[in-house]
């Protein structure tokens, strides 16, 4: 190697280092830098914080990655030529070392899913023609690797088969037939192959390992490329899927069937020993077979349905590989090294899932089924499966997905996948867990087709509490379209956090503990408050030790309540009420009531304190900031209760009685009661102001024109009336009277009662206006005619008798009549409206779906019922789950829908959820109107591809036809030319002679 390529070498991986980069930090440092970054990149977002750096490039489950940073040097790389590097090395070196130097720097450009760096791929493969030159080399090396694998292969499988029938020989056994436990052939292509767990001899794993040979450079090479052909789709990257199968040059190579092939002959398909891949899947090349698998699978995805169809029509015909991966034992490999064979098996389900992704017909899917065989699908379920999920549940994803996604395809597979287990299997059926853990929904594709989706239930969905699902599902307002979806969608991201945050109580389990009784603490808070403010209203005060029942009362009442608290626990129904009763009623009689109160006030804060806690456990209220725990009033509401009963048990008893209103938030129906008032608080506040500038104007005409009249009847307190202050008149009176010796007293004693009493009985009450206001609000608004049932009662005779007559009867008419009325009539007629709401809304709720929102008759008469409808076809948490599932799965992890899905979700666009539609409704007897209609587009696709085809050739045609013409008129032209150059080369006589015998 020379000088050069060696300082290349070191270059190519400099640059690879640069574009590796690790966090080191432990698991709170990770969360730190996630606040941090959220907090002062995002600050303005209220998005999941995850998906923000999910955008950067972030991988759910590769946190230790700084790909924030990895993309920026990503990028930074492609503005300087990073991308045209790599390219002009792959085309130009001879050398193998600096080749797989270059593609594991296309490798480190394109991991993450940089979308940049494979947009500038593409624009270079098209810019500069290299595309023919480029694709060339890839495609010549995986020839080579095919070609190696062919030498090498043939050789290791001889030397195990004849080590196998020396091993048979020596122990005389004849050779075995292949059997399935279930008693069924496993049939691919119409050949018998071998069945999972059939019985052939396997050499024990050393001796395994002892004739696997090593791979070649050129097979070794493969598992880079097929990373970067895999990187190049990412992100379902439509453009560059195409390319790689056509290229749209004079020299197409289409890697797309190449990758089948090369997957074909590492299987032994070739050799005729498909079902024997025990015999050509080892530990030494495992890998590069899921890589591979990996690469096909994101060919396809998207979906890409030209890829699809290429790999399904090849004629390596790539589903029986792909099934035969599935169903056989890979044996002895499984043997030593299971974790391998399950994620083998994981990956080939996941292409068939990708080969069968978004198609509209049942093409793939019956092919699929045709070399599956549905029943042999069933014995892998009901028999082997069951095996595999004692040890590792990890082989029912990809497994059985296939039958879920065959199941949309297939009315008869789908009857038998619904079949329940065999009656001897004690363990849990496969189909049940399989059912447990997954569920489905419908879309709507851009082209306002639907689309059905089977998806893997994330393990974070079974923190949702059921406190949360009922809440949502009665409380989610409709939108302007008559759509709850809207304000669904709204609350996924609040429900997400709630599931981390249960996810993360779950490890504190005495926290979890209080938080799972949120409900008793909050029963038993409230049965507190009843019997404190019971015994505070019979014992108030108590000081003196008087209360309004006697110790031998007392007694009596314990006995009854004691006996009603037995016959209660017996019938399991109200016994613990009288109970508790009974013992305060006995606390009473021995501590006194001053201690009992003391120890109930005591219990109820202490209660409430871990009604809170467990509020706070349930909610995650601390971790959302003081922002958010200032905002949230439920939160508020539960510390004033904290307060108010440390004011009861320390500053005074009466404060207890407040904690009675807890009985408005635990009702609806009175909640209801106050809303009434204040849900149009504004029209009422605006009815009174008008009611106080009404009595403003009539204190004023009163103050003005009948201050006499307001003269009211009052009683004085006894002490006042027993002994009134007298005037310095009666004073001086009393004082001549003595001088003069006169005995006056008992004369001015009966003349100052009389003058007492009628003063006392009577008071001006509007000599300022301030007073004549006061007069007005207080008691014309009270007395049900008026103002005028307490003024002074007029005579006829009086001439201000008529003023005083229109004066009352304006004020009853204006005032008690119509305004007042008009109050009550706007709280009757809000708390009317709440009632008939609260109706609707429990009227839709049981007739209509949340999710697409059709009514129930409009399946009456259909396969579907209403009920089926709304739990497994248009299921509100199974959407919840699928939202859940798209923000916390790693996105180049995506499948085609989740990836339109992710995208909608981004741009908060709900034009994915199904409104007014569903497919069981289109979906009829045969096809549906939609699958019509499709197939009409696709015949008019492809007929319009054939007219496209004969214009160009009878365009062709044409061009031909028109050269023939004037090559034609050329020949005719120079037979003309050559026909006048002879006549003048004949002699002038015998023209002459010509012309008289032509005359003749």
């Amino acid at each position: 190697m020379s000088a050069e390529e060696k300082l290349c070498i070191k270059v190519l991986r400099t640059l690879q280092e640069m574009l590796i980069r690790t966090l080191d930090f432990d698991e709170k440092g990770i969360s730190l830098r996630k606040v941090l970054l959220q907090n002062y990149l995002f600050p303005n977002k209220k998005n999941n914080p995850k998906n923000d750096l999910a955008e950067l490039g972030a991988a759910g489950w590769e946190q230790e990655r700084d790909w924030a940073t990895v993309a920026a040097v990503q990028c930074r790389l492609d503005r300087e030529g990073g991308t045209k590097l790599f390219t002009d090395l792959v085309m130009s070196t001879k050398n193998d070392k600096i080749f797989q130097e270059s593609i594991q720097l296309a490798i480190c450009l394109l991991e993450g899913g940089n979308t940049e760096i494979q947009n500038s791929f593409y624009k270079l493969m098209m810019g500069d023609n290299k595309s023919e030159k480029f694709f060339k080399v890839l495609h010549d090396r995986m020839k080579d690797a095919q070609t190696d694998i062919k030498a090498t292969v043939s050789v290791n499988v001889g030397e195990m088969t004849h080590k196998a029938n020396e091993k048979e020989l020596e122990n005389g056994v004849a050779s075995p037939a292949l059997v399935l436990p279930a008693g069924l052939p496993l049939m691919v292509s119409g050949q018998s192959i071998a069945p999972v767990g059939a019985s052939m001899p396997v050499q024990p794993v050393a001796e395994q390992r002892e004739v696997e040979t090593e791979m070649g450079p050129a097979v070794i090479i493969m598992k880079p490329i097929l990373r970067f052909l895999q990187l190049l789709c990412e992100n379902h990257n439509h453009d560059l899927q195409n390319f790689l199968r056509c290229q749209n040059n004079k020299t197409n190579y289409n890697l797309v069937c190449e990758t089948l092939q090369f997957l074909d002959i590492m299987c032994g398909s070739t050799t005729g020993g498909l079902g024997l891949l025990g015999l050509y899947i080892n530990e030494s090349n495992v890998h590069l077979i899921t890589q591979t698998l990996e690469t096909l699978t994101e060919y396809c995805q998207g979906p890409c349905q030209e890829n699809q169809t290429c790999i399904v029509t090849h004629e390596s015909n790539g589903i029986d590989i792909i099934t035969a991966l599935i169903l056989n034992d890979i044996s002895p490999l499984c043997r030593y090294q299971m974790e391998m064979v399950l994620q083998l098996k994981d990956n080939a389900s996941k292409l068939l899932l990708a080969l069968m992704e978004s198609r509209h017909d049942s093409e793939n899917a019956e092919r699929i089924l045709f070399n599956l065989r549905p029943r042999e699908l069933l014995a892998r379920h009901n028999k082997i499966l069951q095996n595999l999920l004692k040890t590792q549940k990890k082989s029912k994803e990809g497994d059985e997905g296939i039958s879920s996604m065959l199941n949309l395809n297939n009315r008869p597979l789908s009857q038998m996948l619904t079949s329940s287990a065999p009656a001897a299997v004690v363990e849990q059926d496969p189909l049940e867990y399989y059912d447990l853990l997954t569920a489905q929904i419908e879309i709507v594709r851009d082209d306002r087709s639907m689309e059905q989706i089977v998806f893997p239930v994330h393990p974070i969905c079974e923190f949702l509490t059921e406190e949360s699902k009922y809440r949502v599902f009665n409380t989610t307002e409709q939108d302007e379209q008559g759509s709850k979806v809207t304000h669904f969608f709204e609350q996924t991201s609040f429900l997400h956090g709630e599931m981390e945050w249960q996810k993360k109580l779950r490890s504190m389990p005495v926290l979890f503990w209080f938080s799972r009784r949120m409900s008793l603490w909050g029963t038993i808070s409230f049965n507190l408050a009843v019997f404190v403010n019971l015994i505070i209203a019979f014992f108030y005060p108590y000081d003196s030790g008087q209360g309004a029942i006697d110790d031998s009362l007392l007694l009596m009442l314990f006995w009854i309540l004691t006996g009603l608290s037995v016959v209660g626990l017996f019938s399991q129904r109200y016994g613990f009420q009288p109970l508790t009763l009974a013992l305060i009623l006995r606390s009473i009689y021995h501590f006194g009531i001053g201690n009992t109160l003391i120890l109930l006030g005591s219990l109820n804060l202490i209660n409430k304190v871990v009604f809170v806690v467990s509020f706070v456990g349930n909610n995650g209220t601390f971790i959302m900031g003081y922002k958010a725990m200032v905002m949230d009033m439920e939160f508020l509401y539960h510390l004033g209760y904290v307060l108010t009963s440390t004011l009861g048990l320390f500053v005074h008893e009466l404060f207890y009685s407040i904690l009675l209103f807890d009985l408005i938030y635990r009702e609806e129906t009175l909640f209801n009661v106050i809303k009434s008032v204040t849900r149009n608080g504004r029209s009422i506040l605006l009815t009174a102001l008008l009611a106080l500038i009404l009595v403003y104007l009539f204190s004023i005409v009163g103050f003005l024109c009948l201050k006499e009249d307001f003269i009211m009847e009052v009683d004085r307190l006894p002490q006042i009336a027993a002994a009134p202050q007298q005037s310095e008149a009666s004073q001086e009176f009393l004082k001549s009277c003595s001088s003069d010796g006169v005995s006056c007293t008992a004369e001015t004693s009966g003349v100052t009662a009389t003058e007492d009493e009628e003063v006392a009985d009577t008071e001006r009450a509007c000599d300022t206006l301030l007073m004549c206001i006061v007069t007005v609000l207080n008691h014309g608004l009270r007395n049900g005619g008026g103002v005028g049932d307490v003024l002074r009662k007029p005579s006829k005779n009086e001439p201000l008798f008529p003023a005083r007559v229109v004066y009352d009867l304006l004020f009853y008419f204006i005032v008690i009549i119509i305004v007042l009325n008009l109050i009550f009539g706007v709280i009757i007629d809000t708390f009317a409206d709440l009632r008939s709401e609260k109706q609707k809304k429990e009227e839709v709720l049981k007739t209509t779906c949340f999710i697409c929102g059709l009514e129930r008759d409009k399946f009456d008469n259909k396969t579907v019922s209403f009920e089926d409808h709304i739990k497994q076809e248009h299921n509100i948490w199974n959407y919840l789950f699928f939202i859940v599932l798209v923000r916390e799965k790693n996105k180049t992890d995506y499948t085609g829908p989740e990836s339109y899905v992710a995208h909608m979700i981004k741009n908060n666009n709900l034009d994915w959820f199904p409104r007014m539609q569903a497919m069981s409704l289109v979906v009829t007897d045969g096809d549906g109107e939609q699958n019509e209609m499709r197939m009409l587009q696709d015949k008019l696709s492809s007929t319009m591809r054939v007219v496209t085809t004969l214009t160009s050739q009878l365009n062709e045609l044409k061009e031909q036809m028109t050269e023939q013409r004037k090559r034609r008129q050329r020949m005719g032209f120079v037979d003309v030319q050559a026909g006048a150059s002879a006549a003048a080369a004949v002699p002038p006589s015998a023209a002459g002679g010509n012309h008289q015998m032509y005359k003749t």
